[in-house]
């Protein structure tokens, strides 16, 4: 018997020619660090559904941030930790000039001002309830009293000098108006990363204990806004109208679980796709390295997924480790 002239396994015969024809690859380029942001002064916080993930005023963020920019990390994304005397049913708070996320933004950008400043724009930590948006006395969501907020938030941010901000609301026409605000008040450089896919995931748990919402959502649902998990073809009507609007970018949220709809976003938008590797996935992945049942290298394989499905750039709480290892 003859055997085959064509053999696949010569190009995984060796590490050398298996990096020669690797067809993906994840980079410092590719990361976006989230970030849980506390007002004061040397305070550190351990989410505890997040194991090695912190809770950080802004100086002890800093000093972590430093020596990572230094090996090429870009791009943070900026979550508030809000006091619950903070916190009321219109969410003033979020517009406030001296709030902490403005603040953070000043002092970031002041002493590293290259690196790419991500706001997060959402009512969910400013509100009583723990919803994104504003509702009335029957617990409706208020969509365009909504948008109104989150054009005073996004604005807020911009003069504050965030280099982008991320609504990840999930309101409808949100994108647009807050476009027309940016152009009206000559923000014209504040880019919008667009969460146009977000799903209502049970994978957002522990993002939604390390913000402080959880408490206040109690068994209430996002299911009314944000998007059925069951639908992924319906991602294309939001993505396509976020673009429309004036979107720069846009997210698909959840990420692992979701590799489908960033496929299916990569090959219909020529358009920057972003994933979020959330809270959720982070816990099961870090749980089991952590218990020894995965090895710490299950991370990169992970990230390497969401290249290979499409994703541009990656929000993961791993940014800090994965950079120190790309760059030792």
């Amino acid at each position: 018997m003859q055997y085959p002239s064509t053999r696949k396994r010569r190009l995984r015969s060796s590490a050398a020619i298996r990096n020669l024809s690797q067809e993906h690859s994840v980079t410092v380029n590719d990361l976006i660090w989230p970030v849980f942001v506390l007002d004061g002064f040397n305070r550190t916080e351990a989410v505890e559904s997040m194991p090695g993930v912190n809770r950080m005023s802004v100086d002890v963020l800093l000093d972590l941030l430093k020596p990572l920019y230094e090996n090429g990390l870009n791009a943070i994304a900026i979550f508030p930790v809000v006091d619950r005397a903070h916190k009321s049913d219109d969410a003033a708070e979020a517009w406030n000039p001296e709030g902490l996320v403005q603040k953070a933004i000043k002092t970031i950008k002041s002493t590293l001002p290259e690196i790419l400043v991500i706001t997060d724009v959402a009512l969910d930590p400013y509100t009583s309830h723990g919803q994104d948006g504003i509702i009335n006395k029957n617990g409706d969501i208020l969509n365009d009293v909504t948008i109104k907020a989150l054009v005073m938030q996004a604005l807020s941010h911009a003069r504050a000098g965030a280099d982008m901000v991320a609504p990840s609301d999930m309101m409808d026409g949100r994108i647009g108006v807050i476009r027309e605000a940016f152009e009206t008040k000559k923000h014209h450089n504040t880019a919008i990363l667009a969460y146009s896919a977000k799903y209502a995931s049970v994978f957002y748990g522990p993002f939604r204990d390390a913000v402080g919402s959880a408490a206040n959502l109690g068994k209430s649902s996002k299911a009314s806004y944000q998007m059925n998990p069951a639908n992924a073809l319906e991602a294309i009507d939001e993505i396509a109208l976020d673009i429309e609007e004036g979107a720069d970018m846009v997210m698909i949220k959840p990420g692992m679980p979701y590799l489908d709809v960033i496929k299916i976003a990569k090959d219909h938008f020529n358009i920057p796709i972003c994933a979020y590797q959330v809270s959720g996935e982070y816990a099961m992945l870090q749980s089991a390295i952590d218990h020894g049942f995965l090895e710490e290298k299950a991370i990169m394989e992970a990230l390497l997924c969401f290249k290979r499905a499409g994703a541009d750039a990656i929000l993961t709480y791993y940014a800090d480790r994965v950079t120190q290892w790309l760059n030792p």
